[in-house]
Protein backbone atom coordinates (compact mmCIF):
# COMPACT_ATOMS: atom_id res chain seq x y z
CA UNK A 1 0.00 0.00 0.00
CA UNK A 2 0.97 3.35 -0.88
CA UNK A 3 0.26 7.02 0.06
CA UNK A 4 -0.28 8.84 -3.74
CA UNK A 5 -1.57 11.99 -4.55
CA UNK A 6 -3.26 12.67 -7.66
CA UNK A 7 -2.89 16.52 -9.55
CA UNK A 8 -5.81 15.97 -11.93
CA UNK A 9 -8.24 19.59 -12.87
CA UNK A 10 -10.88 17.30 -14.78
CA UNK A 11 -13.43 16.14 -12.03
CA UNK A 12 -14.42 12.53 -13.45
CA UNK A 13 -10.91 11.75 -14.82
CA UNK A 14 -9.72 12.86 -10.94
CA UNK A 15 -12.18 10.18 -9.54
CA UNK A 16 -11.54 7.29 -11.99
CA UNK A 17 -7.73 7.43 -10.91
CA UNK A 18 -8.73 7.90 -7.31
CA UNK A 19 -11.02 5.03 -7.89
CA UNK A 20 -8.53 2.64 -9.58
CA UNK A 21 -6.02 3.32 -7.14
CA UNK A 22 -8.20 2.87 -4.19
CA UNK A 23 -9.18 -0.54 -5.58
CA UNK A 24 -5.74 -1.29 -5.07
CA UNK A 25 -5.23 -0.85 -1.73
CA UNK A 26 -3.38 2.81 -2.19
CA UNK A 27 -4.02 5.70 0.22
CA UNK A 28 -4.67 8.53 -2.11
CA UNK A 29 -4.87 12.25 -1.68
CA UNK A 30 -5.79 14.60 -4.88
CA UNK A 31 -5.58 17.94 -5.95
CA UNK A 32 -7.39 19.69 -8.60
CA UNK A 33 -4.75 22.04 -9.48
CA UNK A 34 -1.12 22.80 -9.60
CA UNK A 35 -0.52 24.73 -6.30
CA UNK A 36 -3.00 22.93 -4.33
CA UNK A 37 -0.70 19.79 -5.16
CA UNK A 38 2.62 21.51 -4.11
CA UNK A 39 0.53 22.32 -0.91
CA UNK A 40 -0.37 18.62 -0.42
CA UNK A 41 3.59 17.51 -0.92
CA UNK A 42 4.33 19.73 1.70
CA UNK A 43 1.69 18.37 4.25
CA UNK A 44 3.03 14.79 4.71
CA UNK A 45 4.81 11.74 3.56
CA UNK A 46 4.39 10.79 0.15
CA UNK A 47 5.07 7.19 -1.82
CA UNK A 48 4.22 9.06 -4.89
CA UNK A 49 2.65 11.87 -7.37
CA UNK A 50 0.80 11.11 -10.53
CA UNK A 51 1.06 14.55 -12.48
CA UNK A 52 -1.50 15.42 -15.50
CA UNK A 53 0.10 18.74 -17.21
CA UNK A 54 -2.97 20.42 -18.24
CA UNK A 55 -3.40 22.63 -15.26
CA UNK A 56 -6.03 25.57 -14.73
CA UNK A 57 -3.41 27.74 -12.67
CA UNK A 58 0.01 25.99 -14.04
CA UNK A 59 1.66 24.16 -16.59
CA UNK A 60 2.42 20.62 -15.70
CA UNK A 61 5.78 20.97 -16.61
CA UNK A 62 6.26 24.12 -14.29
CA UNK A 63 4.75 22.06 -11.63
CA UNK A 64 6.57 19.71 -11.81
CA UNK A 65 9.77 21.67 -11.45
CA UNK A 66 8.45 23.31 -8.31
CA UNK A 67 7.71 19.56 -6.69
CA UNK A 68 11.67 18.70 -7.44
CA UNK A 69 12.64 21.90 -5.28
CA UNK A 70 10.76 20.68 -2.68
CA UNK A 71 10.79 17.22 -2.66
CA UNK A 72 12.34 13.87 -4.20
CA UNK A 73 9.04 12.17 -4.10
CA UNK A 74 8.49 10.18 -7.51
CA UNK A 75 6.34 11.60 -10.29
CA UNK A 76 4.43 9.48 -12.48
CA UNK A 77 3.06 12.25 -15.68
CA UNK A 78 0.32 11.50 -16.64
CA UNK A 79 -1.08 13.32 -19.91
CA UNK A 80 -2.54 13.70 -23.33
CA UNK A 81 0.47 15.26 -25.30
CA UNK A 82 2.78 12.59 -26.80
CA UNK A 83 5.69 14.08 -28.77
CA UNK A 84 8.72 12.92 -28.20
CA UNK A 85 10.48 15.67 -27.17
CA UNK A 86 7.74 16.76 -24.48
CA UNK A 87 8.50 13.28 -22.92
CA UNK A 88 12.08 13.84 -23.19
CA UNK A 89 11.90 17.43 -21.70
CA UNK A 90 9.91 16.30 -18.81
CA UNK A 91 11.77 12.92 -18.05
CA UNK A 92 14.75 14.89 -18.12
CA UNK A 93 13.21 17.72 -15.57
CA UNK A 94 12.71 14.85 -12.87
CA UNK A 95 9.89 12.65 -14.27
CA UNK A 96 10.27 9.69 -12.95
CA UNK A 97 7.93 7.83 -15.64
CA UNK A 98 4.98 8.97 -18.33
CA UNK A 99 1.75 7.41 -19.76
CA UNK A 100 0.24 8.88 -22.36
CA UNK A 101 -3.80 9.18 -22.59
CA UNK A 102 -5.58 7.57 -22.78
CA UNK A 103 -4.78 4.34 -20.83
CA UNK A 104 -6.35 1.52 -18.97
CA UNK A 105 -6.29 1.20 -15.14
CA UNK A 106 -3.96 -1.94 -15.51
CA UNK A 107 -1.43 0.16 -17.43
CA UNK A 108 -1.72 2.90 -14.74
CA UNK A 109 -1.06 0.63 -11.87
CA UNK A 110 2.11 -1.60 -13.43
CA UNK A 111 3.68 2.32 -14.16
CA UNK A 112 3.13 2.86 -10.72
CA UNK A 113 4.54 -0.30 -8.89
CA UNK A 114 7.45 0.26 -11.15
CA UNK A 115 7.76 3.90 -10.49
CA UNK A 116 7.54 2.72 -6.42
CA UNK A 117 9.99 -0.42 -6.77
CA UNK A 118 12.58 1.59 -8.17
CA UNK A 119 12.21 4.24 -5.26
CA UNK A 120 11.59 2.67 -2.18
CA UNK A 121 8.86 3.52 0.38
CA UNK A 122 8.64 7.08 1.26
CA UNK A 123 10.90 8.01 4.36
CA UNK A 124 8.40 9.75 7.36
CA UNK A 125 11.43 11.01 9.69
CA UNK A 126 12.40 13.36 6.55
CA UNK A 127 8.95 14.30 5.25
CA UNK A 128 8.32 15.63 1.66
CA UNK A 129 10.04 18.68 2.63
CA UNK A 130 13.49 17.31 3.45
CA UNK A 131 16.17 19.10 2.14
CA UNK A 132 17.86 17.96 -1.18
CA UNK A 133 20.88 18.89 0.84
CA UNK A 134 21.87 19.24 4.13
CA UNK A 135 21.07 22.91 4.68
CA UNK A 136 22.89 25.81 6.87
CA UNK A 137 23.15 25.88 10.56
CA UNK A 138 20.44 28.34 11.36
CA UNK A 139 20.63 28.48 15.36
CA UNK A 140 23.10 27.23 17.35
CA UNK A 141 21.03 27.51 20.39
CA UNK A 142 17.72 27.52 21.65
CA UNK A 143 15.85 30.90 20.97
CA UNK A 144 12.68 32.37 21.63
CA UNK A 145 10.34 35.00 19.43
CA UNK A 146 7.53 35.64 21.98
CA UNK A 147 5.54 32.54 22.64
CA UNK A 148 7.41 30.74 19.91
CA UNK A 149 10.41 29.19 20.99
CA UNK A 150 12.92 27.09 18.27
CA UNK A 151 15.48 24.41 20.03
CA UNK A 152 17.93 23.75 16.61
CA UNK A 153 18.92 20.42 18.89
CA UNK A 154 15.80 18.83 19.46
CA UNK A 155 14.69 20.32 15.88
CA UNK A 156 11.06 21.08 17.72
CA UNK A 157 9.39 24.52 17.72
CA UNK A 158 6.71 25.08 20.59
CA UNK A 159 4.17 27.90 20.80
CA UNK A 160 2.34 28.99 23.99
CA UNK A 161 4.16 25.69 25.29
CA UNK A 162 2.52 23.44 22.93
CA UNK A 163 4.50 21.92 20.07
CA UNK A 164 4.07 22.48 16.84
CA UNK A 165 3.85 19.44 14.41
CA UNK A 166 6.28 20.89 11.52
CA UNK A 167 7.95 18.93 8.50
CA UNK A 168 11.70 19.54 8.15
CA UNK A 169 11.74 22.11 5.96
CA UNK A 170 9.62 24.14 7.51
CA UNK A 171 11.35 23.78 10.90
CA UNK A 172 14.57 24.68 8.66
CA UNK A 173 12.21 27.89 7.34
CA UNK A 174 11.16 28.56 10.69
CA UNK A 175 14.61 28.83 11.97
CA UNK A 176 16.39 30.66 9.58
CA UNK A 177 13.57 33.08 10.39
CA UNK A 178 14.08 33.25 14.12
CA UNK A 179 17.63 33.66 13.28
CA UNK A 180 16.97 36.91 11.59
CA UNK A 181 14.13 38.19 13.89
CA UNK A 182 12.70 41.50 13.56
CA UNK A 183 14.34 41.59 10.07
CA UNK A 184 12.82 41.50 6.86
CA UNK A 185 14.31 38.90 4.94
CA UNK A 186 13.69 38.02 0.53
CA UNK A 187 12.05 35.29 -0.46
CA UNK A 188 15.39 35.25 -2.62
CA UNK A 189 17.76 35.15 0.00
CA UNK A 190 15.48 32.33 1.85
CA UNK A 191 15.66 30.45 -1.09
CA UNK A 192 19.78 30.46 -1.48
CA UNK A 193 19.93 30.29 2.37
CA UNK A 194 17.59 27.59 3.03
CA UNK A 195 17.07 25.60 0.03
CA UNK A 196 20.22 26.11 -1.77
CA UNK A 197 18.92 24.60 -4.62
CA UNK A 198 18.95 26.19 -8.99
CA UNK A 199 15.75 26.97 -10.20
CA UNK A 200 13.67 26.59 -7.21
CA UNK A 201 10.60 29.02 -7.35
CA UNK A 202 9.55 32.20 -5.15
CA UNK A 203 6.33 30.53 -4.92
CA UNK A 204 7.72 27.54 -3.19
CA UNK A 205 8.72 30.33 -0.12
CA UNK A 206 4.54 31.10 -0.58
CA UNK A 207 3.97 27.21 0.13
CA UNK A 208 6.02 27.03 2.93
CA UNK A 209 5.03 30.06 4.63
CA UNK A 210 1.14 29.46 4.37
CA UNK A 211 1.77 25.99 5.96
CA UNK A 212 3.74 27.74 8.47
CA UNK A 213 0.98 30.49 9.39
CA UNK A 214 -1.47 27.68 9.23
CA UNK A 215 0.27 25.50 12.00
CA UNK A 216 0.69 29.10 13.91
CA UNK A 217 -2.77 29.91 13.70
CA UNK A 218 -2.41 32.43 12.02
CA UNK A 219 -3.06 33.66 8.30
CA UNK A 220 -1.69 36.39 5.79
CA UNK A 221 -4.82 38.56 6.33
CA UNK A 222 -4.29 38.30 10.22
CA UNK A 223 -0.48 37.68 11.02
CA UNK A 224 0.88 37.86 14.23
CA UNK A 225 4.17 36.75 14.04
CA UNK A 226 4.97 36.14 10.68
CA UNK A 227 4.65 39.34 8.82
CA UNK A 228 4.86 39.87 4.61
CA UNK A 229 6.42 42.75 3.74
CA UNK A 230 4.75 43.87 0.64
CA UNK A 231 8.01 43.91 -2.24
CA UNK A 232 10.63 43.36 0.26
CA UNK A 233 10.31 39.80 1.92
CA UNK A 234 9.09 38.29 5.25
CA UNK A 235 9.78 38.94 8.80
CA UNK A 236 9.16 36.87 11.96
CA UNK A 237 8.51 39.40 14.36
CA UNK A 238 8.56 39.65 18.58
CA UNK A 239 4.94 40.49 19.31
CA UNK A 240 5.02 44.23 21.75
Amino acid sequence: MASVLVVEDDPGIRAELIDILTGEGHVVRSAPDGFGGLREVTRGPLDAVILDLGLPDLDGGDALRMIRGISRVPVLIVTARDEDAEVIRLLNAGADDYLVKPFSGGQLTARLAAVLRRSGPAQAPSGPSAPLQDGPPLLREPVAVGPLRIDPGSRTAHLHGREVPLTRREFDLLAFLAANADLVVSKRRILAEVWREPYVEDQTVDVHLSALRRKLGESAAAPVLLRTVRGVGIKLVTPR
